[in-house]
């Protein structure tokens, strides 16, 4: 019936090839009662996985009941198993959130059985392993015997002719372990029983056949009974799992953990509340934008703001700023304006407020809360006093220290912080309806910020053997101002290798300003002098980078500021202002010139990010649900390898998770809308979400359910793979 010839197992490991088990003959018949034992990595378990089809063999040829089985794909010993066989696990695989009855119960609904078909089958073998009156029990309150009768039975109902049992009685005291022996020796009669045991001695009396298995091989193989005669093979009949079962099991599993359920619930209502908050407040900037002037460039369109650059080109003096402050009309300059049209972050812990730098000097008007800055590295905010911050973590923001963030572009956040602030005084804004802070620091740290800033935004090339280079440029201290160190495997591209004292030019081009850095190589690195010569001691990963002198790489972004901002005490003069500008040789321009009219253009810009936003968005949640779900059905893994086990197929096992993904998705969407509709019906004060429902017809409702369900339904297909990457049994380990 169960046929080994040559049979080896082997391991592939980060290149070392393991045996598990070497050259293996066998030939087992329906009736025999089968007893592997040998010490412990003798290769018995392995064997054992190969013959009930939970891995795979990698030389000679296994038969079942005549057919060869080494051209067989998963999918095949999925259906081998089904037909074939029935486990009973050392640690007993069962579901401990099922009860008794559901868990002997899931084996049969795998194998496409009515509920109303089995139910009897079920009690009568819940009867035999003497559990009836646990049958509504949930495994989890079972005892260790109780749990390997549950599995037993579970092997049993399935059926199949032959039972495979890993170290059935090994987490189990000796009475129990008697019991089981006793139950195995039972369902033994017309079937073909396979035990691994480390005490044979449990099991010698009733088995017909004893191997003992060493390094990998097989020393004894004796067959101390002779049975009957062989009984006739009867194939474990099964019908594809119906769709029935797939919801009953996809349902359950949505409820029965509800730590889980909580979880996965939280992750999709979060889900459908930033695709609908994003759209939404879209659909309201592009209704704003009809009613008011945006500019892309420019955050702070206020009336009384003048852009001014000098019109050589070059940057402002401290005499110019000087001159500029003299001028009647003029409130205030902002020297590095830059800060002013782009958000910056700063964090602490669980904390993060966004906004724009301003100079310390420009602050008007009392301090609400705390002090004005002493240090500098001391700021003031300004803040909305309705601000969560303020009203319930005022004793979190004051006198504590944020750090400002690094910029990734496109106002986006990286860990990474420029330098750290405290903050020592809150002002309170005047705009009421504006969430956005204002940081007023030093000039020094927007002299530092601004150097920092143009190096992000700065195009910068390395001219070098007559030809520009994409090598990276890296600072050390250890290097000579003027000079230059590079690579040694760099000397080839120079004629007769001579790099000594060859020229290199660095040039940086910005929208401000454009410099050049002459500098002269004076040697080369290897890894042996690498430490030596720049101060660094991870030779490999800073390969093939040119290193110069730290403070002649910041002269190239230390620079002054070459456009600035005047703020008007009289709109109504801004004219004069302007004129007055123009005669000491400035360039001034309103930045309301910029300001775009609503238009068809603008709006379809507008429609495009939207999309384009809605799409980043979209996808950049996806791969963020799926890693939190991932680890939320980490403790999932283990069920669902069960079910391969038992033989489950890869589509059963997908949409049963589909199922239980599409009821967390639906009930988190559902839960949403009744907050807005509670919201809109002054149910509960939700003012913000009444505002963006407004701009939310009912074809984004069924829009962003729809797109809710695909992503689920993607990471499902996701995980799902994830678990048929592999054959069951290393799967299987992965998780445990």
């Amino acid at each position: 019936m169960l046929k080994l010839e040559n049979v080896s197992k082997f391991y592939y490991n980060k290149g070392i090839i393991a045996s598990g088990f070497t050259k293996i003959n066998l030939d087992l018949k329906i009736g025999e009662f089968v007893a592997i034992t040998g010490e412990s990595g003798s290769g018995k378990s392995t064997l054992l996985n190969v013959i009930s089809g939970l891995d795979s063999y990698e030389e000679g040829e296994m038969y079942i009941n005549g057919e060869e089985t080494s051209h067989y794909t998963e999918k095949d010993f999925e259906d081998y198993r089904r037909k074939y066989i029935a486990n009973i696990f050392q640690s007993f695989n069962l579901v401990n959130s099922y009860t008794v009855y559901q868990n002997v119960e899931l084996v049969l609904l795998l194998n496409g059985y009515k509920k109303k078909e089995v139910k009897n089958k079920i009690l009568d073998i819940i009867e035999q392993v003497g559990l009836t009156k646990f049958k509504n029990t949930k495994v989890s309150k079972l005892s260790g015997g109780q749990k390997q009768r549950v599995a037993i039975a579970r092997a049993m109902v399935k059926d199949t002719p032959i039972i495979v049992a890993d170290e059935p009685t090994g987490n189990l005291d000796s009475e129990s372990a008697k019991e089981v022996i006793e139950i195995l020796k039972k369902v033994s009669k017309n079937k073909l029983v396979v035990v691994v045991t480390h005490n044979i001695e449990q099991i010698e009396n009733i088995a017909t056949r004893i191997i003992k298995m060493h390094d990998g091989r097989i020393v004894e193989n004796v067959e101390v009974k002779k049975i009957e005669e062989e009984k006739e093979l009867e194939i474990c009949k099964y019908n594809n799992m119906s769709m029935f079962n797939k919801y009953r099991l996809g349902i359950r599993n949505t409820f029965n953990i509800k730590s889980k359920f909580f979880l996965l619930f939280a992750v999709f209502f979060f889900m459908s509340s930033a695709i609908l908050a994003e759209y939404a407040s879209f659909q309201m900037s592009e209704k704003e934008s009809v009613d008011e002037g945006y500019s892309i460039a420019f955050n702070d369109l206020s009336p009384n703001r003048l852009l001014i650059n000098k019109y050589n080109r070059n940057s402002f003096t401290t005499e110019d700023y000087e001159k500029i402050k003299l001028l009647s009309n003029v409130d205030y300059i902002v020297e590095d304006d830059f800060f002013i049209d782009s958000e910056i972050a700063i964090s602490r812990e669980n904390m993060s407020l966004y906004g724009t730098l301003q100079d310390i000097e420009t602050i008007k008007g009392n301090i609400d809360l705390g002090r004005m800055p002493e240090a500098e590295d001391e700021i003031v905010i300004e803040i909305n006093k309705e601000h969560y911050y303020i009203t319930d973590k005022q004793d979190e923001l004051l006198n504590k220290t944020f750090s400002i963030l690094k910029s990734s572009g496109m106002d986006s956040w990286t860990n990474d912080k420029e330098r750290d602030v405290v903050i020592v005084g809150v002002k309170y804004a005047q705009d009421k309806n504006s969430y956005n802070c204002k940081f007023y620091v030093s000039n020094n740290i927007l002299r530092e910020l601004r150097t920092k800033m143009n190096q992000n935004y700065s195009n910068v090339k390395l001219f070098m053997n007559n030809k520009y280079q994409q090598y990276t440029i890296e600072k050390s201290d250890k290097v000579e101002s003027g000079t230059a160190i590079i690579e040694d495997e760099f000397k080839y591209e120079f004629k007769d290798y001579k790099v000594k004292n060859q020229p290199m030019t660095i040039y940086v081009d910005n929208l401000y300003y454009q410099d050049e850095l002459n500098l002269s190589i004076i040697g080369t690195y290897t890894k042996s002098n690498f430490e030596r010569l720049t101060g660094f001691n991870n030779y490999d990963s800073n390969r093939y980078k040119i290193f110069i002198n730290t403070d002649d790489y910041n002269s190239l972004f230390d620079k002054p500021s070459y456009q600035s901002s005047v703020y008007v005490k009289n709109e109504e003069n801004i004219e004069q202002t302007i004129q007055e500008l123009e005669n000491m040789g400035i360039h001034a321009k309103k930045v309301t010139d910029f300001k775009v009219n609503q238009g068809e253009i603008y709006q379809r810009i507008i429609k495009i990010i939207k999309v384009i936003v809605t799409i980043i968005l979209i996808i950049v949640l996806f791969f963020i649900s799926y890693m939190i779900i991932k680890i939320v059905l980490k403790s999932r893994n283990i069920y669902y390898t069960t079910l391969r086990m038992l033989g489950a197929t890869y589509k059963n096992v997908r949409r049963i998770l589909d199922i239980e993904l599409f009821v967390n998705s639906t009930l988190s969407y559902g839960i949403l809308l009744l907050i807005i509709y509670c919201a809109k019906a002054n149910i509960i004060p939700l003012e913000y979400i009444v505002k963006l429902s407004e701009f939310l017809s009912w074809r984004e409702y069924v829009l962003m359910y729809v797109i809710l369900v695909v992503i689920a339904r993607l990471i499902s297909a996701k995980f799902a793979k994830k678990l048929f990457k592999n054959t069951t049994i290393n799967t299987y380990n992965e998780e445990v």
